[in-house]
């Protein structure tokens, strides 16, 4: 059996091409992407560790190879983030007492910070998605898409499991990456499991098959169709807040289009209050 370290590292050799980092092409290879040959030479150990490795056999390479492979598959810093955060769940590092849903509460440190974000955009959200305290000028922006619909709004069940979504996200398939790699990087390994148990029977294929191919976002510019007409363009600015394991995000008009359509669907101007779950 497989694990998550196993299939990444997997994953990435078979999108590597030998040429993308100077190396000959051999010919016809049994699989797509680099060999397993090739990427053991170049991290300094031994084909049969890689393999090891990659099956799930091996869970606890030590610190220098695990940078070596990273190294020798030339991975991007949000790559190589992933890379060791995998590593700590393959090996156990992240295991405890199964814990209670992520907490929900925004500190009031946090709201009022979020209120001096009026009149952007901007939100509070966990890394599974929970939408738990937005600006007026979000609300505005997402109205009528059915995002804040429920109770507890929730943006990765809401982009897979909600048909407005593949309209209201442009590139709706870079999202549904985006949220798929979130829950990876949940509080704990107890806490993604916990949400996929609970997500993946109504989300289906397109979360489970994301799940499984831990492709590391590149989270460019948010293109959305709004349902009243106007398509935006935003720029996104996450502030991490670690130890309550959420994010501020704010969003920022791209151009001076987004700019003018985001202050005509805000009217009537903010009305002073934020929007937080109880």
């Amino acid at each position: 059996m497989g694990t998550p370290l196993g299939d990444f590292i997997r994953a990435r050799r078979d999108s590597t091409q030998p040429e993308d980092l100077g190396l000959p092409d051999r010919g016809r290879r049994r699989s797509p992407g680099l060999r397993r040959s090739d990427l053991a030479t170049r991290a300094g150990i031994s084909v049969e560790y890689l393999t090891r490795i990659e099956q799930g056999r091996d869970r606890n390479p030590s610190v220098a190879v695990v940078n070596a492979l990273a190294d020798a598959l030339s991975l991007t810093p949000a790559e190589r983030a992933h890379l060791r955060y995998l590593t700590k769940i393959t090996g156990g590092e992240c295991l405890g007492a199964r814990p209670a849903p992520p907490p929900r509460q925004v500190r009031p440190a946090v709201l009022r910070t979020l209120e001096l974000m009026e009149p952007g955009i901007a939100m509070v959200t966990n890394r599974i998605g929970d939408v738990l305290a937005r600006t007026d000028a979000f609300e505005a922006v997402t109205r009528g898409t059915g995002l804040l619909d429920p109770d507890t709004p929730n943006l990765t069940r809401y982009v897979f499991t909600d048909p407005r979504a593949r309209s209201f996200f442009a590139d709706w398939d870079d999202v549904a990456d985006e949220q798929a790699f979130d829950v990876w990087l949940g509080p704990s390994v107890d806490s993604h499991e916990w949400f996929t148990a609970d997500l993946a029977p109504v989300a289906g294929p397109e979360l489970t098959r994301r799940l499984n191919r831990h492709v590391v976002p590149r989270r460019g510019e948010l293109r959305l169709n709004h349902p009243s007409g106007p398509a935006l363009r935003l720029l996104r600015e996450p502030l991490e807040l670690t130890a309550d394991a959420q994010q501020l995000v704010v969003f920022l008009p791209a151009d001076e289009a987004t700019a003018q359509a985001v202050d005509s669907l805000r009217r009537p101007p903010y009305d002073g209050r934020l929007r937080a779950i109880s």
